[in-house]
């Protein structure tokens, strides 16, 4: 019996998914290997690799502006790769709405990029998403679209002349995005789109113009990638097909508009109830607009010794990954695109009983 799994990631995955995967593993299409297996320079792996690029840029509705590269080194390297390969003679402006920006700043400063933050909400625990005015003239303008710690998301990205960066890692492919002044788009895919290992990264043309001018070691920089279409080097060959799947997934769902709606009727579910709980749970997100769809942090504020009560209770019940992350403490759901409405419905019947049981 599946359990559950509630974990930030990496997450649960579909399963359908999981089965194709299980069913294709020694015998790839019937074709006696599996594709974990083949050369990443035959046909048969560059139909996945090349079939997995246009899917994505399909669910995100891009044009030939954007190219789409899969990178290795997780999110976490793209926090060095971005300002190396972007940063000019002005400034690289950060909005700082948690753990992974302040990542993104650090590296940034380490490599002796001209680093501005022009808004956080550190100050108030990063409970909300702060109002944000980027330069013009900024190099680029970073900020981190969904904080999986703290519940917080951008429902709307800043308008901004100087071009934009987002770390989507934990809102990829969860719903439409618009393009209009976005730069840079990316994300590690363990949460919302397949296994870890494997990072997306879409990047406007006149970037990669930037890139071209730098001197840097070849793998870090962006167009080497660009120009053998990420096959520079062995790529995670596993992890695109699991990726491929995954878009394929969502486009049978009916793509992302589609499965927004679903996220939306899920976070619905689980926030009423939180507020309808007159205060026994309550999230760590201060304003209902900044609350995110993927990740519901919240404490049960009049008595902590009940959050690892909880935890462990719906642990025996069958779902995993409730503990709050360690720097925030408290009780996490994260309800990525695979899980289901259904699974968000079994943790409120919980929830209810947990209530009813400790109040």
């Amino acid at each position: 019996m599946r359990k559950i799994n509630f974990s930030a990631g990496p997450s649960t995955l579909p399963l359908e998914i999981l089965q194709k995967a299980k069913d294709e593993l020694l015998n790839y299409q019937g074709k006696g290997y599996s594709i974990m297996e083949i050369s990443h320079r035959s046909k048969v792996f560059e139909e996945v690799h090349f079939g997995a690029m246009s899917k994505a840029k399909e669910l995100y509705g891009l044009n030939d502006d954007y190219e789409v590269l899969f990178l290795q080194g997780g999110a976490s390297l793209q926090f060095a790769m971005i300002p190396m390969n972007l940063a000019q003679n002005g400034s690289c402006e950060y909005a700082n709405t948690g753990v992974w920006t302040q990542k993104a700043i650090k590296e940034a400063k380490i490599l002796g990029a001209n680093v501005k933050v022009v808004a956080s909400s550190e100050e108030n625990g990063f409970n909300h998403i702060p109002k944000v005015e980027f330069s013009d003239n900024a190099d680029y303008a970073y900020i981190c679209s969904n904080n999986t710690i703290y519940g917080t998301q951008y429902k709307e990205y800043p308008k901004t002349k100087a071009p934009l960066v987002v770390d989507a890692s934990s809102d990829f492919f969860s719903r439409k995005v618009d393009f209009s002044n976005i730069a840079l788009f990316y994300g590690g895919v363990q949460k919302n789109a397949g296994i870890s290992g494997l990072a997306c990264v879409f990047i406007r043309k006149d970037m990669l113009e930037r890139s071209e001018k730098k001197n840097l070691a070849s793998m870090l920089k962006y167009t080497t990638h660009s120009q053998n279409n990420s096959l520079f080097n062995t790529p995670p060959t596993f992890a695109i097909y699991m990726f491929n799947l995954e878009m394929q997934w969502l486009l049978s769902l009916g793509g992302l508009d589609k499965i927004n709606e679903l996220n939306l009727k899920k976070a619905e579910l689980l926030y009423n109830l939180i507020d309808e709980s007159k205060g026994f749970y309550k999230t760590h997100a201060l304003k209902k607009e900044d609350r995110s769809l993927m990740n519901v942090s919240f404490n049960i504020p009049k008595n902590s010794d009940l959050e690892p009560l909880f935890v462990k209770e719906a642990e025996e019940k069958g779902m995993l990954g409730l503990k709050g992350h360690r720097i925030l403490g408290g009780i996490r759901a994260s309800i990525y695109n695979a899980i289901t409405f259904e699974q968000v419905q079994t943790l409120c019947e919980f929830m209810k009983e947990f209530q009813k049981k400790y109040e």
